[in-house]
């Protein structure tokens, strides 16, 4: 194939290099012959749309296949990132939810606390509707309203009326997702069993501005330091994984196709291999970006013959396997990361409400219809009927509420 005789899916003619370029110039918003892609054209020149080898003697795939990759968003699943269940709700009254609220808790005696047989009884279904059918906003706008206008604090009135997985579920709802995230990681770093499931969930899935609010939280509500906690509870290379992590220096994706680069870290992987040192392990996985990283996998495979999860699991043994297990599972498909997180909890011999809740509720207002697509195509079964099917009690409506709906 020569390199002005690149056809288009869709396009009768055969683009060349130049209208290629500017092509996608004007898909990036900018003009054309700004560099947009940050290749000169002597760089396109020697490119010509053929792939150049690597030390392995493999071909990596075409710039042009590349280009159609980031264009064509709308077939891959992961690509819709805003695909939550929970949007703000259009007829939005705070007043009238303060009023449902305040009866569901002090009304009708429709369900007997048993903890506290004193309450003449509560709407669970009533709060369950409110605030599982609020974005996450107006949940904290309703919490000042009841505030201001009964002189009691929301929280803790729904802690006193309800009990068991509803209430932990309840909580989580009405707080900011900063304080729901430190509070989470602050009770996976004191807890006697591992640390590294819960804390690489948070340190790995969540943006940097999320990440900054989890941990000043997290300090100001413990009076220390995420990372001195990390110290405390970890070490060696799972230590050095986390304290990267929380640090959020991973490189965000400015478009530029960095061949050189993969090529050197998937050498320096292979080098590391049988040495003392995972230093290199812990710098490519946790500040290159996620397109990059992909390349580099991909690549890896190309020159060793073998996925990198692979040699994961020939290197690493124990917490350490399984954190840089779940990194590359995060960094190649997210939502199906959160979707075997979610097949794990519901397979245990009594469901895992923790899990389930932390990431319905987390994942809800972000790519929860995501996870629920790979859930369903890996498992044969949609999420909404396996918490049917595996969960009971009070929580089972609330739960099904933040899935939203079967997939057919």
């Amino acid at each position: 194939m020569s390199s002005d005789r690149l056809f288009s899916p869709g396009c009768p003619r055969p683009l060349s290099s130049t209208r290629l370029h500017r092509s996608w110039s004007a898909h990036r918003g900018r003009p054309p012959g700004q560099n947009n892609i940050h290749l000169s054209s002597s760089t396109l020149g020697i490119l010509s749309f053929y792939t150049m080898s690597v030390s392995c003697k493999e071909m990596r795939p075409p710039l042009t296949q590349e280009i159609l990759s980031h264009l064509g968003l709308a077939s891959k699943t992961a690509a819709w990132g805003t695909l939550g269940t929970l949007r703000n709700f259009l007829s939005f009254s705070v007043d009238k939810d303060v009023q449902r609220l305040l009866k569901a808790i002090t009304g009708h005696v429709l369900r007997i606390k048993p903890s506290a047989p004193h309450v003449l009884g509560v709407d669970c279904g009533a709060i369950v509707d409110v605030l599982t059918n609020r974005s996450r906003e107006q949940r904290q706008l309703i919490s000042r309203a009841f505030q201001e206008r009964t002189q009691q604090d929301l929280l803790k009135s729904l802690q006193a009326a309800l009990s068991g997985n509803l209430e932990r579920i309840v909580v989580a709802l009405l707080q900011p997702a900063s304080q729901f995230d430190a509070q989470e990681l602050r009770t996976a770093l004191k807890a006697s069993g591992s640390a590294e499931d819960v804390t690489m969930e948070i340190l790995a899935t969540r943006t940097p501005p999320q990440l900054q609010e989890c941990l000043a939280v997290y300090r100001h509500n413990f009076q220390v330091e995420a990372e001195e906690d990390i110290k405390s509870k970890t070490s060696g290379i799972l230590r050095d994984l986390l304290l990267a992590l929380a640090k959020g220096g991973r490189e965000s994706y400015t478009g530029i196709i960095d061949y050189n680069l993969a090529a050197q870290d998937v050498q320096a992987l292979q080098q590391d291999e049988g040495c003392s040192t995972e230093g290199p392990w812990v710098l490519i996985f946790t500040q290159r970006n996620p397109e990059h990283l992909i390349r580099v996998f991909d690549q890896y495979q190309r020159c060793t013959g073998q996925e990198l999860e692979e040699a994961v699991r020939n290197r690493f043994h124990g917490d350490v396997q399984a954190a840089l297990l779940s990194l590359v599972a995060v960094i190649r498909n997210t939502p199906l990361y959160f979707a075997d997180k979610l097949h794990r909890a519901l397979q245990e011999t009594e469901p895992n409400h923790q899990v389930l809740m932390r990431i319905l509720i987390s994942r809800s207002e972000t790519d929860l219809l995501s996870i629920r697509a790979e859930f369903k195509k890996k498992f044969g079964k949609s999420l909404y009927s396996s918490l049917q099917d595996a969960v009971i009690g009070d929580c089972r409506s609330a739960l099904l509420a933040l899935c939203r709906a079967e997939d057919i």
